[in-house]
């Protein structure tokens, strides 16, 4: 998670400060130590999906007397029943998180990190954006999809600025929602194609989990 409130449970690791990047980094020296295998970190937001339980605790939104906070998202859909209704992000919301990722890559680079996966799946916070089930927007962030990618595509070009341009940056995205009206796999094809086209070196493909 790049802010706290990014995470999906309060168990969750993260890279939103120097604390985080210290505790990372042993790990990282330890595996360095006994192998030479490419070491990356995968960055998100939870979006609507945070403040919630471990999937092995019930899965479902934290209480208020359990630590709960508030939730961002492109729009104020709750994610399902008895769900809280998320915060809808305004432009300076949005500019802010930016710069938490980029934040949050530059860490990883000081780290040491070989590259760099933007999570943009599963119903998380950019692939909210990306949907057209999450993301109700009447501004230039929804709509049509070009509107739709605009925020993570804005996302991933500063966290591609902020890491080291020897190193990778790739992104982790959706085939489909699964679900009727929502993302689609030609959605998917322009939407690598556009990552491409900001120097993104590779997607892992998955899906579900906007609804």
């Amino acid at each position: 998670a790049v802010v706290p409130e990014g995470r999906i449970t309060p168990h969750c690791p993260g890279l939103w400060s120097d604390a985080n990047a210290a505790a990372m980094k042993r790990v990282a020296d330890f595996v360095r130590g006994v192998s030479p295998v490419l070491l990356g970190v995968q960055l998100a937001h939870a979006g609507r999906k945070g403040s919630s339980h471990r999937p092995w605790q019930g899965h479902g939104p934290l209480g208020a007397s359990e630590g709960a906070w508030q939730t961002l998202a492109p729009s104020p859909l709750p994610l399902a029943a008895g769900w809280p209704a998320p915060h809808e992000m305004s432009r300076g919301d949005m500019d802010a998180l930016t710069r938490a990722f980029a934040q949050a890559a530059q860490r990883a680079a000081r780290i040491g990190l070989d590259f760099i996966e933007l999570h943009s799946t599963h119903g998380y916070l950019l692939s909210e954006f990306l949907s057209p089930l999450a993301n109700r927007r009447t501004d230039e962030y929804g709509g049509m999809l070009e509107n739709r990618m605009r925020f993570p595509l804005q996302v991933f070009r500063a966290v591609r600025d902020a890491f080291p341009a020897e190193r990778f940056v790739g992104a982790k995205i959706s085939g489909s929602d699964f679900a009727e009206g929502g993302w689609t796999p030609d959605d998917a094809v322009a939407y690598a194609r556009a990552l491409k086209a900001e120097g993104c070196a590779y997607a892992t493909v998955s899906g579900g989990g906007v609804v």
